[in-house]
C-alpha cells in the first residue's frame, strides 16, 4: 500500500517521495489513520521501524500547508537533545513543500538562536522538557493554542526521571487536545501518565517488543575482563563493517576506549552527556558522513538515534537492563537492512546475560573468535548449540567442545 493511499496531503506527499520514501511501514500503516482521525492514540513498535515518521506526516497533513501564528499548535516531547534536533529535522524535510516552521528547543546550547526563532513565530515545537520549562517559566513560549501533544519514547522519559515534569506540561495544554504517545515499549507505569493525559486511545502495537529485530544477527563472546579491549580491536580488524557503534556503560568508560581506538588507529567519535552539545553534533553528523568508522557511545545513544547503515554493534559491556539489550543492537539491521551485534561478555556478567535471554525469550549464540589467543575465561556452561540467524566471524559453542563456523565476510 503506497502512502497516496493514506489520504495525506498533497504537499506532504510530496515531501515524503522527495525524502525517497515509497511504501509505509507497519506502525505507520496502522497510526496514519488514527492520527488523521483525531484520536488518542498510544503507539509502539520496535527501533528503526518508522514510528518518527508514524506521527509527523498525518500532523502535517493536519496542519495544512501554511503557517498560521505567533503561537505553537503542536508540541513534540523528547527525552534527550539528540533525539529532539532528529525528529525536528524529520519534520523539516517532510514539510519541505509547505512554509510550516519547526523549531527544536533543548538544552546543552545558549537561548539565544531559539529564542529568535520563537519571537519569528512556529507551528511545532520538539523539546526536551527541561528547557521547555525554562521557557514556560519565563513566558517565552506559550501552549495555550497546541492542539496536538505527542510523547516520543515515553518508557525513556520516565527511566529518566522526567514524569513530574512532563506532568506539569501536559497540565498546562488545552483540556481539548489530540494526545499521542509514540514508544518503543510500553511498561506498566505508562499507565500512570496515560490516565489522566489521554482520552479513550487507540492501541497499536506492532511486533514483540522484548523481541530482537530479525534483520540483526547477535552474539555473545565470553573474555576474560583483561582482555576486553584485545577481543574488540580483534573483531574490528576480523569483520568487514561499513561503521560501528560501541556501547559503555559510563562516560569515562566510552572516553577511555575512544583513546585506546583512536591509538590502533581508528577514527572515532565519542558520544555521551559529558560532552558538550557542539561536540555531541559534531560526532554524530562526522559518523553518519563516514568521517568516523567507529563512535563510542553511553546509552544516550541507544534510543532513536537514527544513523543509517551502523553495520555493527559491539556492546563492550552488558546493558545494566535487559530492555536496553534490545535498544542497543537496534541501531543495526534498521528498515529492513542487515546488521550484526557482538557482546563482549566476562564472567561477572553470566547474570546479566542470563536477564537479557529471559527478557527476549531465546539463548543467545555464544561465540570464540578464531585464531584469537584467549587466556583463561570462564564461559557458560555448555549449552545445545543455536546458529545464528547469519555467518559472524568464529566458532559456535557446540556441546563440550566448539564447531567451526564459517565467516560470510
Amino acid at each position: 500500500m503506497p502512502f497516496k493511499s493514506l489520504n495525506l496531503s498533497d504537499s506532504v506527499l510530496r515531501g515524503v517521495q522527495a525524502a525517497g520514501y515509497t511504501d509505509p511501514t507497519p506502525i505507520q500503516l496502522r497510526a496514519i489513520p488514527v492520527v488523521l482521525g483525531g484520536g488518542d492514540l498510544i503507539g509502539s513498535a520496535q527501533t528503526g521501524t518508522g514510528k518518527t515518521a508514524a506521527f509527523a506526516l498525518p500532523i502535517l497533513s493536519k496542519l495544512g500547508a501554511h503557517a498560521r501564528g505567533q503561537n505553537a499548535r503542536v508540541l513534540v516531547l523528547e527525552p534527550t537533545r539528540e533525539l529532539a534536533a532528529q525528529v525536528e529535522t524529520a519534520f523539516r524535510d517532510f514539510a519541505r513543500f509547505t512554509d510550516i516552521r519547526p523549531v527544536a528547543i533543548f538544552g546543552g546550547v545558549g537561548y539565544g538562536y531559539q529564542r529568535t526563532e520563537l519571537k519569528r513565530g512556529v507551528d511545532i515545537i520538539v523539546a526536551t522538557p527541561g528547557r521547555l520549562m525554562d521557557y514556560l517559566k519565563e513566558g517565552t513560549i506559550s501552549l495555550r493554542d497546541i492542539s496536538i501533544l505527542v510523547l516520543d519514547e515515553v518508557d525513556r522519559m520516565l527511566d529518566m526521571g522526567f514524569l513530574p515534569v512532563v506532568k506539569d506540561i501536559i497540565g498546562r495544554c488545552p483540556k481539548n487536545r489530540q494526545t499521542l504517545f509514540f514508544s518503543a515499549t510500553v511498561p506498566p507505569e505508562i499507565a500512570a501518565v496515560a490516565s489522566f493525559a489521554l482520552r479513550n486511545p487507540a492501541r497499536v502495537e506492532v511486533g514483540v517488543n522484548r523481541s530482537v529485530n530479525e534483520s540483526v544477527k547477535h552474539a555473545i563472546y565470553p573474555v576474560s575482563f583483561e582482555q576486553k579491549f584485545e577481543l574488540l580491536v580483534a573483531l574490528l580488524a576480523k569483520i568487514d563493517f561499513d561503521s560501528v557503534l560501541v556501547f559503555s556503560r559510563t562516560k569515562h568508560g566510552a572516553d577511555k576506549i575512544a583513546r585506546r581506538l583512536k591509538d590502533a588507529n581508528h577514527s572515532v567519535a565519542v558520544l555521551h552527556a559529558n560532552r558538550s552539545q557542539n561536540q555531541r553534533i559534531e560526532a554524530l553528523a562526522g559518523f553518519k558522513s563516514g568521517k568516523y568508522e567507529v563512535m563510542v557511545a553511553t546509552d544516550i545513544a541507544a534510543r532513536g538515534i537514527d544513523v543509517a547503515g551502523v553495520s555493527h554493534v559491539i556492546n563492550y559491556d552488558v546493558p545494566e537492563k535487559p530492555e536496553d539489550y534490545v535498544h542497543r543492537i537496534g541501531r543495526t539491521g534498521r528498515a529492513q537492512a542487515v546488521g550484526d551485534a557482538f557482546t563482549l561478555v566476562t564472567p561477572e556478567n553470566a547474570g546479566d546475560v542470563r536477564d537479557i535471554e529471559r527478557f527476549i525469550g531465546q539463548k543467545i549464540p555464544e561465540l570464540r573468535l578464531e585464531g584469537f589467543p584467549y587466556k583463561a575465561f570462564a564461559p557458560r556452561p555448555p549449552q545445545p548449540a543455536q546458529r545464528p540467524h547469519g555467518s559472524l566471524p568464529g566458532t559456535i559453542r557446540h556441546g563440550g567442545g566448539f564447531r567451526r563456523f564459517k565467516s560470510r565476510r
